[in-house]
């Protein structure tokens, strides 16, 4: 005779589990990937990438986005990752210095011209500059020097002489 301790004890399922509800939360894209953010949507754009998604290329730049070094793309327009809370990305889509690179590695045309010019100080305020760079070449494909100096961005390293030859070799197809 079988004790009750001996028997086997097959799991049923339970019909009292329940999936969690979906989050609500900001829908939006960055650098082609879908994400949904379901913190505060106050949040700025700039601790979201960073805190959240690990993305460190955009940097701090001020309360107010001065010095251009927190510039990314929003739907292909520069905007300051700093003062644009995320709440307002919703159904939008998002390119920062990460998304510059093609799939399969290769450097963004722009990418290629800093490095080729070695338009690269400390680096801090390099990402801003790409990304603006970017802009401004959608905007006019062959800028003239007062258009690249109208560009939101700063180097404390001096090395603007080099980023205006690095722009101007982009728009010319990577040839000085």
């Amino acid at each position: 005779m079988a004790h009750a301790q001996d028997q086997i004890l097959t799991p049923t399922p339970s019909n009292t589990i329940v999936p969690e509800k979906v989050r609500e939360g900001v829908d939006l894209e960055i650098n082609g990937r879908a994400y949904r953010h379901t913190g505060d949507a106050q949040m700025p754009l700039l601790w979201y990438l960073r805190d959240v998604l690990r993305l460190t290329g955009t940097k701090y730049s001020g309360e107010h986005g001065e010095g251009g070094f927190d510039l990314v793309l929003v739907n292909g327009k520069l905007a300051s990752a700093t003062t644009v809370p995320v709440a307002e990305l919703a159904g939008k889509s998002v390119t920062t210095v990460e998304g510059l690179v093609a799939a399969d590695g290769k450097l963004h045309p722009v990418q290629q011209a800093f490095v080729d010019e070695d338009a690269i100080g400390c680096g801090y305020c390099t990402p801003g500059w790409l990304i603006a760079s970017v802009d401004l070449l959608n905007r006019h494909p062959q800028p003239s020097d007062s258009d690249i100096d109208q560009l939101p961005n700063l180097c404390r390293c001096g090395c603007q002489t080099r980023v205006r030859r690095a722009i101007k070799r982009a728009a010319n197809g990577g040839r000085a």
